[in-house]
């Protein structure tokens, strides 16, 4: 199966391009199939995974049906779940957190918690994150005295990190972008880290590279991302997994607001700007990391 030429393409199916294993992005397109259920009630779609070669993280987007609830459970790695549609309630040994849209919580390994959608009407879609591409899950009894946490809880004796996106201060990486980090090993996490971007129209990170694979996903908006000169549209949960040492870049081409969530398989951020003519394929390129 070829890979995408490089003028702008529509991605149709996960597998138009190749594996992340040579060197190469991984695309998953927001009418992908879902990969499966979790619980009745709950629906998955995996993004970065050991299907995809990603080194050292998972992430995807979990569906809860109203009502719904996955009982206490904890993993083995690190885990960050961030509410993209509706609200969430994560209750961790007990302590009860209300999460809406963007907001997000870090549960350390080992942590027990449990996440309902409090809503009878409308579904919860929340993004998750796991510092390993095949997690664990182990289901353990609820035997946690129960306790509200206000969301400006600031109780750093809790093993858990939460971040409430109207209360976190934003950052630019280039002109008219505001970036938020919302988990990472500042704030307790282990070998991942990430957060929230939103871009204006017509803005544009410049071409660059990580020392770790990366998972990018499209939350607001329409997205154009460029890989060593193949372009993607993306919107509506389409993701792109970037391998390690790949140049890339994102782009908002459209005239509204374009936002994604971010995930590196590392405990925090490192970025390296590279020339613009990488990412647009006219250079080739030979700076990989290995």
């Amino acid at each position: 199966m070829k890979p995408p030429d490089s003028s702008l393409e529509k991605v149709s199916r996960c597998g138009s391009v190749v594996s992340i294993r040579s060197g190469e992005e991984y695309i998953i397109p927001e009418h992908a199939k879902p990969s499966g259920t979790l619980a009745p009630g709950i629906t998955i779609r995996e993004f970065a995974s050991d299907q995809c070669g990603a080194r050292g993280m998972n992430t995807s987007t979990a569906t809860f049906d109203p009502g719904v609830e996955l009982s206490y459970h904890k993993h083995d790695v690190s885990e960050a779940a961030t509410v993209l549609e509706g609200n969430a309630v994560i209750s961790v040994e007990g302590r009860a957190y209300k999460l809406g849209p963007f907001d997000c919580i870090h549960l350390p390994a080992g942590v027990a918690h449990r996440v309902t959608n409090p809503s009878r009407k409308s579904t919860t879609i929340i993004h998750t994150a796991f510092a390993s591409p095949t997690p664990l899950r182990e289901f353990v009894p609820d035997d946690f005295i129960a306790q509200d946490r206000p969301k400006d809880s600031s109780d750093n004796k809790c093993p858990e990190h939460f971040a409430e996106l109207a209360a976190r201060t934003s950052y630019r990486l280039a002109a008219h972008t505001r970036f938020y980090d919302l988990f990472g090993g500042r704030f307790g996490a282990v070998g991942i880290c990430g957060g929230y971007g939103e871009f204006n129209p017509g803005s544009s990170l410049p071409c660059h590279f990580h020392a770790y694979d990366e998972s990018i996903t499209i939350v607001k908006g329409e997205a154009i991302c460029e890989v060593k000169g193949r372009r993607y549209r993306l919107s509506r949960y389409g993701t792109a997994v970037v391998p390690q040492g790949l140049p890339h870049r994102f782009l908002n081409m459209s005239g509204e607001i374009m936002a994604m969530i971010w995930v590196y398989a590392g405990s925090e951020p490192t970025r390296t700007i590279t020339n613009a003519r990488y990412c647009l394929g006219q250079w080739k390129w030979k700076g990989q990391v290995k």
